[in-house]
């Protein structure tokens, strides 16, 4: 039988703890003795390893049964060429889905957890062995789909870039990030940790844990703090939400505009005054970044381009 190039799955895959260890340590030997030697239990990385894979392998099988099927490592992701009917499975953690749905074009994305009993899985409602039921719906059209929608920060020598959880702008160290904000009519100099923003989707994410942090220490100093704080509340929402990470005040520096809804239409921008080393990357893939040094302006909107999740 000929192949049948428009029924290509293509599923996307990420490394392990151990997969990491082994490519520091060369073996699984030596990535034991490192981690027990520091007291942790190396069982554990190997059952979540095992699992994973096994998983991955399931999958795998259950796609080959509907069409061609090509396994994609993440890293190689922001240089990879889709096809247009292509069906798109990630098979890993909730950040795996977002770190995908960037380099769609439309084609939809359907999120496999590998171990329910380890992760929550928002993103992952589908286990490997719906696959055999999942992937023809998809191909014919007919399984439900949700817009998912994304930020775009784009820059004036015309570069841009797309998150689908959380834009990161700031330094590539874990040294002070210095440029200029303005949201809408409002504008100030900071030095800080860097912006995060985040989209409807993000919420549950790097914002979340920001969100938490500031209520403890708020609780701590004796404040009343709301059990939710008003954020996006749909994935298809079209504002984001942007914090400022230990925003330091200064002779020369402010700390007001620091937490914020910014709603479609209303701008938001910011100036870097970082001399080098300033970036901006998204969903948490470091080394796929723009430069944003001195002079540099980000834009930053919700794109026009939206990802297809499979629900």
């Amino acid at each position: 039988m000929a192949d049948r190039p428009d029924n290509k799955t293509v599923i996307i895959k990420r490394p392990t703890r151990v997969d990491d260890l082994i490519n520091r340590f060369n073996t699984v030997s030596q990535a034991r003795f490192y981690v027990e030697h520091l007291g942790a239990d190396f069982n554990d990385y190997l059952g979540e390893h095992k699992t994973y894979y096994a998983s991955l392998e399931s999958a795998a099988a259950a796609a080959q049964q509907c069409g061609i099927v090509q396994i994609v490592d993440r890293k190689f992701l922001p240089n990879f060429i889709f096809g247009p009917r292509d069906t798109v499975v990630a098979v890993g953690q909730d950040g795996l889905v977002a770190n995908t749905l960037k380099y769609l074009s439309g084609q939809p994305l359907i999120g496999v957890n590998p171990d329910a009993e380890r992760w929550d899985g928002v993103l992952l409602p589908f286990s490997p062995s719906d696959l055999h039921s999942i992937i023809p719906e998809v191909q014919k059209g007919g399984r439900k789909r949700m817009e998912i929608s994304m930020v775009k920060a784009e820059l004036n020598d015309g570069q841009s870039i797309l998150a689908v959880n959380d834009l990161f702008i700031g330094q590539k160290t874990h040294v002070s990030a210095r440029y200029s904000i303005m949201v809408g009519d409002a504008s100030e100099s900071q030095s800080s940790s860097g912006i995060i923003i985040s989209t409807g989707l993000g919420s549950s994410g790097w914002l979340k844990s920001i969100i938490a942090g500031s209520a403890g220490i708020e609780k701590y100093l004796g404040a009343s703090v709301p059990d939710r704080v008003s954020v996006p509340a749909g994935w298809d929402s079209d504002s984001f939400v942007y914090t400022v990470r230990e925003p330091f005040p200064s002779n020369t520096t402010s700390a007001k505009l620091v937490f914020g809804e910014v709603k479609k239409g209303c701008g938001f921008s910011v100036v870097s005054m970082m001399a080098e080393n300033g970036v901006i990357f998204s969903d948490g893939i470091e080394n796929d970044f723009l430069e944003f040094n001195s002079g540099t302006k980000a834009v930053v909107t919700i794109a026009e381009k939206k990802g297809v999740l499979v629900v």
